[in-house]
This record gives C-alpha cells, structure tokens and sequence, in this order.
C-alpha cells in the first residue's frame, strides 16, 4: 500500500522544509547545526503537522546520518536498544522520538547515557510545553526550539510542488485545479500541513477525469475531502490554556472580535464549563467595580446558559462578552484583597485595637475591651471618623477607586476605530 502523501513529501535537507526560518533559515541554529555537522538533541515543541517530523527526517538527510522514528508512549525499551546497538554498529543515529514528553523513567535512564556519549542525537517532538511537561533530566540534555504554524501562503506552495513532483508527489496526475482549491485547503487546516497534503490527494484519487482526460478540481470538492482540523484539544495540554488566556485577555482589553473568536473556538471544543467559569472570573476580576450591574447581568446570562445548553447557549455567552468588552474596567477590587493578603502573610499586622474588641463577655470592660467605641448610626449620616486599622498599619490603604472616565474617553476612540 502506497504511503499517505504527507510522508512521500518529507524533506530529505534542510532547505526543502517549508517555514520555520527561524530555525533552519540561513544562518539559523538548525542550519548552522547541520552544515558544520555539530549536532546535538533537541526538543521540538509545536502544534501537529506544522513540521516536526520533517525537520528531523531533513536533519538526517543532509548530514547522511541514519534516521529512526519512534514513539515514547507506544515503543518499548527493546525498541530503544535495538537504536543503540545500531548506533554502535555504523555510528550516530538521529532518533526522532514523538510524544518525547511521555517518556517514562526506565526509558529515560537507559537513553540518557547514550545522549551523553553522542550516538544517539534524540529529536524530541511533543505539542506540549517542555518546560511543564518534560522531566528535567532530558530537557537539560536538549535544545529546546518551538516551532510555528505555518502560514497560509507556505502551505499553499507546499501543495504546489506536491502537485508537480512527479516522483514522490502527485505530477503523474492529469489535473485542472481551480486556484480557489489551494487557497481553501490552506485556510481551512489551521496551519497544519499534513492534514491539507493528505486531503489534496484525497480530492486527487477520488475524483473521476472528465471527459477531456482531466481530473478537475474544484473548490465543491475540496470542500469535501477535507476532513476539517478539530478544534478539540487536549484538555491539559497547552492548546487549552492558551485560547482561555487569550480569551479572557481579549476581554480585558476590550477587544470584541478577538473575545469572541475565542468564544467560538471554545464553543466549537465544546467547552461550554469553562466559558462559564472563566465568563465569571473575568466578570469580577477585570469588570468588578466599574460596572456592577453588568457583572449582575454576565452571572443571569451564565444561568441562561446552564439551563438552555448548546447550541442555544451561545447567544446569551455572546451578549455577555460584548457587553463586557465594552463595559468599563475596574480591577481594584483584586488589587484591593491581593495586597491586603500581602500584608497579612508579610506580617504586617498588629493588635485589633481596643474600642473594637468584643465586649460580649464578663469582664471585657476591665479589659478595656470596646471602651470609646462610636456607635455610627448614632450620628448624622450614620458615619463618624474612628481607627479601624491597627495602630502598626492605622494609615494603610488598600483599595483605589478606580477613575473610569479615561478608560471611557479610550474606549470611544477604540470602537471609533472598529466602526470606521
């Protein structure tokens, strides 16, 4: 059986790969690795098929190296020893090891020596944050480098010269295709390469020729060959803090089309909990005092949410994000109860003072307990001024209203700029 395109296109040196010039442009690290032949491992950290796998497979190719793949979560320590007794046998190995973050302690300890002796290079590729999820006696052994997603215009040229490589891409082919068909695939595939090679030649071997001889493809088609890329993402891995952290960023910042692309790639990963959740952090955090009210109406429009559901749900969640973009912010109340805590863990405290000691004991007013206490409703306004502090911290003050009239005048200037 005849392997998926994705594979046939790998790269087999460093400058066929498509993006991260960052990396393997000329003069950058990868390059400068491979061309003095001083290599050394390193992990690869970047959403799927944006290149990982290619940039090893590229890394052996141009230094002539041997190339094996494994993967840390499904191949065992004899996978692993059969690497080394290779690499001992012809010389330095470049092991590409997936999901390097799932590596497990006997593995680790029998590679690690091998890292250290060099015959063994290990290409670590994982989607998850190293600095979290890989243990430190591996990550301090590697070169840790994150990879982009790729954008639509490199992604377009890559399908182009899948189109006519006639080796290992699909130039065999008679095509007609419509230039709106790269486009869309580009688009469509959230900077994943694989998925939209993989679906090009879906469209390419489904599709009947015309009677013309031609197998012509149109954007209809496209459109249904492509397996659209998922928006679900592990719900511990980085993919979901990020779009959480932008999402209540967005919010803070008062940007409503960005809050609510968001809220359409958190709803479409069905994590309709977290909305809610982070709708009612964000509400007091960064709404809070300049805005009760509509810190009142965000919590009625995540009850609405609860009890509708999906897909219903998803009106009520929008009202209340633009509200809150537009809404004044006021996060004086956090910074209000932080550094009050602050000062408390600090030791910056002191005796409750005197007059506000419980009086509802025998005793208490030979100990002086409540004496010269006033009662405020007992005076105009029902406010008098009285020492509520302690005496160590009597002139601290914690809270700062916030003035919301600039914010105003700035957001008038921002929504000025989205109207015009």
């Amino acid at each position: 059986m005849e392997k998926p395109l994705a594979y046939r296109m790998r790269p087999t040196s460093i400058d066929q790969i498509v993006g991260q010039e960052h990396l393997v442009g000329e003069g950058k690290i990868i390059w400068r690795m491979v061309k003095a032949k001083q290599l050394s491992s390193m992990i690869l950290y970047g959403p799927p098929g944006i290149g990982k796998t290619s940039i090893a497979s590229a890394i052996a190719g141009s230094t002539q190296y041997a190339f094996r793949m494994l993967n840390a979560a499904t191949d065992t320590k004899k996978d692993l020893q059969i690497v080394v007794e290779e690499a001992k046998m012809s010389g330095t190995v470049v092991l590409l090891l997936d999901e390097v973050h799932r590596l497990d302690k006997p593995k680790q300890d029998f590679l690690l020596p091998h890292l250290e002796n060099g015959r063994i290079v290990l290409i670590g590729a994982t989607t998850e944050n190293p600095y979290i999820a890989i243990h430190p006696a591996v990550r301090s052994r590697s070169q840790i480098f994150e990879l982009h997603s790729l954008s639509d215009e490199q992604i377009s040229r890559a399908l182009k010269r899948a189109i006519e490589d006639k080796e290992k891409g699909l130039g065999n082919y008679a095509l007609d295709v419509e230039s709106s068909v790269l486009e869309y695939f580009a688009r469509s595939t959230n900077g994943d390469l694989r998925s939209s090679l993989n679906a090009l030649e879906l469209a390419v071997k489904s599709t009947e020729k015309n009677d013309d001889g031609l197998i012509h493809l149109t954007q209809s088609i496209a459109e249904e060959c492509l397996q659209r890329k998922s928006l679900t993402h592990d719900k511990d891995g980085d993919a979901h803090y990020n779009v959480i952290s932008a999402f209540q960023k967005s919010i803070r910042g008062s940007d409503v089309h960005a809050a609510l692309h968001y809220l359409a790639r958190l709803l479409e990963a069905g994590e309709i909990k977290v909305i809610l959740r982070r709708l009612i952090v964000t509400a007091y955090e960064d709404i809070g005092l300049a805005n009760p009210a509509g810190v009142s109406r965000v919590m009625e429009a995540v009850e609405a949410a609860e009890k509708i559901g999906l897909p219903e749900a998803r009106i009520p969640l929008a009202n209340a994000v633009i509200e809150m973009c537009l809404s004044p912010k006021s996060n004086s109340a956090i910074s209000a109860i932080d550094n009050a805590l602050k000062d408390v863990r600090d030791g910056k405290s002191g005796d409750v003072p005197a007059h506000l000691k419980d009086t509802h004991y025998k005793g208490a007013d030979k100990l002086g307990s409540g004496i010269g206490y006033k009662f405020p409703h007992n005076y105009d306004e029902h406010w008098i001024p009285q020492q509520y502090l302690p005496d160590t911290i009597k002139n601290r003050k914690y809270y700062d209203p916030v003035l919301t009239s600039k914010f105003e005048d700035a957001l008038s200037r921002q929504l000025n700029k989205f109207s015009g």
